[in-house]
């Protein structure tokens, strides 16, 4: 009763109505046109390539792009090409004085920063296109297709498709995020690994089945690694939400009359204050590496572009493992500043017991800070990594990518984020919410979107 009550008080609310309908039209369209092929490919020709990208690091990259892909869609390139673009500009932002000032412009920095994002991503699809062409020109001569014959002009048409399917996909992004619910481009990306749940479930289903080839542990496995995923879920969840919070005395004068307050506060402190961002940023970067070698398109590729497309092996695994710590630590210091809340709490007359207002209050912040982000780093890259150690289980790899990983913190983040949003929507026009006790937390530290 419960459940259909809040379906109910949603569908009650006009502003969250329309803005679920919005969502979920945006969310259509960007599936609908995953299906559009390139003109001049042969869909019968594309075996090819969907065996190509069934396993190791174009599996997840095919997981991104919500199946486009393998399918040689007009929206091959998903939205990564975006993703990476925000990175370096935000890395610049931390270098560059000049990008450093438009930082601190307000809406108005924030609107040129967007711009020169967008001028990069379309930089870097431009590289891009070519290289995806020339791996489908391969797949497909390779196995006896008849669409590998591939001119300049041809590739130059094409890739000018490819880009604008992209950026078409960045729009709907910021549609959702304006007229919608949640955030755009994290929501996208939420929809095309949900997409290839049911698959990755019925086909780890099917090879549980008694008789069925490869079949180890039966239908009791098949349990156990639902009951895994289960805790794994919950891992994550608590991996986003948590906090650890520290006692702050205010002194807050009121200056009409002169009461004084003392009442023990706290400040929140996350132990993952970046929630999903640093999985997503070094995802990013781990996709340099095969499309500098052309999507995998040669047999020559060895070496290092082997090691790093392997999403199994221990090297990739390391440097993701690190990636993903480092990038906990940069995304944090850009979302918490320990100075800014000093000067915050030095004006409006708090402190912290022992510590003297100012900027060692700031020092101090800035540690307890590190000293709860290393943990946080380190869970967050070992809940990234579980995959490697599902397989090594004989878990398939398309299952395997939800035990843990990209995909599963990616799902839980989106998720407690829309879920956020629309209990706002509740709690403001005066329903219960969600849940009756308690508030759901999502990633409040914002996105690089």
């Amino acid at each position: 009763m419960g459940f259909t009550q809040t379906i109910k008080d949603i569908w009650s609310v006009e502003d969250l109505r329309k803005r679920i309908g919005i969502t979920l039209l945006l969310v259509i369209i960007y599936r609908f046109g995953c299906y559009v092929v390139l003109p001049g490919i042969n869909p019968d020709d594309l075996m090819a390539l969907k065996n190509f990208t069934s396993g190791g690091l174009m599996q997840l990259l095919d997981m991104f792009s919500g199946g486009a892909f393998s399918q040689a869609s007009i929206f091959a390139l998903g939205i990564m090409p975006y993703i990476t673009a925000s990175i370096v500009i935000q890395l610049l932002g931390m270098v560059l004085p000049s990008f450093q000032k438009m930082q601190r412009e307000g809406e108005s920095g924030r609107q040129k920063l967007n711009q020169y994002t967008r001028y990069l991503t379309v930089l870097i699809l431009i590289l891009q296109g070519p290289a995806y062409l020339m791996n489908i020109k391969y797949q497909v001569a390779a196995a006896g297709g008849s669409s590998s014959a591939m001119g300049v002009w041809t590739i130059a048409y094409l890739t000018i498709i490819l880009a604008a399917g992209s950026m078409f996909i960045m729009w709907l992004g910021e549609r959702i995020t304006d007229r919608g619910i949640g955030n755009g481009i994290s929501f996208i990306i939420l929809v095309g690994i949900i997409a290839r749940l049911p698959e990755a479930l019925i086909y780890e289903f099917i090879s549980r089945l008694p008789g069925a080839t490869g079949s180890q542990g039966g239908l009791i496995m098949f349990v156990v690694e639902i009951i895994l995923l289960f805790a794994v879920t919950v891992g994550a969840v608590l991996l986003v939400q948590g906090t650890r919070k520290v006692p702050v005395q205010y002194a807050k004068r009121i200056v009409g009359n002169r009461q004084y307050g003392g009442a023990r506060q706290y400040i929140p402190l996350k132990v993952n204050a970046a929630g999903v961002m640093p999985i997503i940023f070094a995802q990013a970067i781990m996709f340099i590496p095969i499309t500098l070698a052309g999507f995998g398109s040669h047999e020559g590729n060895g070496g290092f572009f082997a090691a790093f497309s392997d999403i199994n092996g221990f090297w990739y695994n390391l440097v993701y493992f690190i990636m993903i710590v480092a990038f906990t630590y940069f995304y944090t210091a850009i979302t918490v500043r320990p100075t800014q809340m000093a000067e915050d709490m030095k004006r409006n007359n708090g402190f912290i017991p022992g510590v003297k207002p100012g900027k060692k209050t700031a020092e101090y912040l800035d540690s307890i800070m590190s000293r709860i982000t290393l943990p946080g780093s380190i869970f967050l890259g070992i809940v990234a990594i579980l995959p490697a150690f599902a397989r090594f289980f004989g878990i398939s790899q398309n299952f395997a990518q939800f035990f843990g990983g990209t995909s599963l913190l990616i799902l839980v983040g989106v998720v407690l984020d829309t879920l956020q949003q629309i209990e706002s929507h509740l709690m403001m026009h005066h329903y219960d919410g969600l849940m009756k006790e308690g508030k759901i937390k999502g990633r409040t530290t914002g996105s690089a979107y």
